[in-house]
């Protein structure tokens, strides 16, 4: 069986305990038992391989059996996600998360059906980092993938310009993802619209920052799947998958 990950924040020492809502699931959930194999990450790349020595009521006693650490992949992959409606923003976030991408940027493009404002920010940015948070401890990612504030198209065009490579997904676009020469460092960012797609306003703005518009497909895929589509695409030239 694979075996599962938790996050920690301390992975020091021979002995560690797993608590606090980690360790309730692994205990309660889990039902994990003495013996049973446990990897702990923080998260940021580091990894303490351990063995289950004792299940409490809401946590587990583990011995440290070996430490390693995983390098950050490259070059980086960047999703900026225009806001999607419903919860096909937990989905795309999901599978994005599950695929390999490094960082998502919440989008709130002008066509977006959601809109994130007031409460609704923070509310719906827990959800989307809790998503996250879950679907890369369910895919073994040492490195969990960076959730950030929402930005407006100036805060998109701005990662545009900084990119090793920007892309803009567009479905009237002439050059084909898969035809795109990429670079072999730094950060590839990826520009995913809404619903109702990128507006002609947004398209000039990304061009003026660097970004070149690309079609993913011959075929249209809605906006909670078209970033991990694109994600396998370019993770598989890069060489990462």
């Amino acid at each position: 069986m694979t075996v599962p990950v938790f996050l920690a924040d301390e992975l020091d020492g021979p002995e560690l305990v797993l608590g606090g809502p980690e360790g309730r699931h692994a205990a309660t959930v889990r039902r994990l038992r003495a013996g049973e194999r446990v990897d702990l990450t923080d998260g940021a790349g580091s990894v303490a391989e351990c063995v289950v020595r004792e299940v409490l009521k809401d946590s587990l006693r583990l011995e440290v059996v070996g430490r390693y650490e995983v390098a950050p992949a490259r070059p980086r992959l960047v999703v900026v996600q225009g806001l999607p409606k419903g919860d096909r923003g937990e989905l795309a976030v999901e599978m994005m998360t599950e695929a390999g991408v490094d960082t998502i940027v919440p989008w709130q493009a002008s066509r977006s059906i959601t809109q994130w404002k007031g409460d609704k920010v923070a509310k719906a940015l827990g959800r989307w980092r809790s998503t996250a948070r879950e679907a890369g401890k369910q895919a073994r990612r040492f490195h969990l993938p960076e959730v950030t504030e929402p930005v407006t198209t100036a805060g998109a065009a701005k990662l545009l310009a900084q990119a090793a490579l920007a892309l803009v997904l567009h479905e009237e676009a002439a050059e084909p993802l898969s035809r795109v020469a990429l670079p072999d460092d730094g950060d590839i960012v990826v520009v995913v619209g809404p619903e109702g797609g990128v507006a002609e306003r947004e398209l000039e703005e990304f061009r003026a920052a660097g970004a070149a518009p690309v079609q993913l497909g011959p075929t249209v895929l809605r906006t909670s799947t078209a970033g991990v589509a694109a994600a396998a695409a370019l993770l598989t030239r890069t060489g990462r998958w």
